[in-house]
């Protein structure tokens, strides 16, 4: 029963995270006011909270549920289903920095800055869609060393 339940709760927050970077892309647009950044910058909070939620989630399940460590620590695929969460998440550190810049001067961002931090964050959903296809490998057994 273990088993199933960080199962579920851990795709139940994969789901949730995509959204929420989704959501701040579509939200972050040029000429975006003073407002939009502060619900911009809560959804990014979500997201942050959401992250850890996972990792934590995730290592139980690797750890404490049905295949047990030793199954994870060896298979290839789940090292590269970590690395490309580390590196999504090392990409969500500058559109997190910008947030708060723009949330505290309460100037509104150039065309610029908001396009960078868009291009941040399609990387991220870009390398997001790589997680469940490393994730259906691993499942599988294959990534074994």
């Amino acid at each position: 029963m273990l088993d199933l339940v960080l199962a579920c709760l851990h795709h139940l927050l994969i789901f949730a995270i995509f959204g929420l970077i989704l959501c701040e892309f579509v939200m972050l647009k040029p000429g975006i006011d003073a407002t939009a950044i502060k619900r911009i910058s809560r959804v990014d909070l979500l997201y942050g909270m959401t992250a850890v939620l996972i990792i934590v989630v995730g290592f139980s399940r690797a750890i404490f549920a049905a295949k047990g460590w030793h199954y994870y620590s060896h298979n290839a695929w789940f090292w590269a289903k970590m690395g490309t969460f580390g590196v999504i998440g090392l990409l969500s550190i500058p559109p997190t920095l910008a947030l708060g810049r723009w949330r505290k001067s309460s100037v509104v961002p150039e065309q610029g800055a908001i396009q960078s931090v868009r291009r941040l964050l399609h990387y991220e959903l870009g390398l997001f869609l790589l997680l469940p296809l490393f994730a259906a490998a691993m499942a599988r057994g294959f990534g074994e060393f």
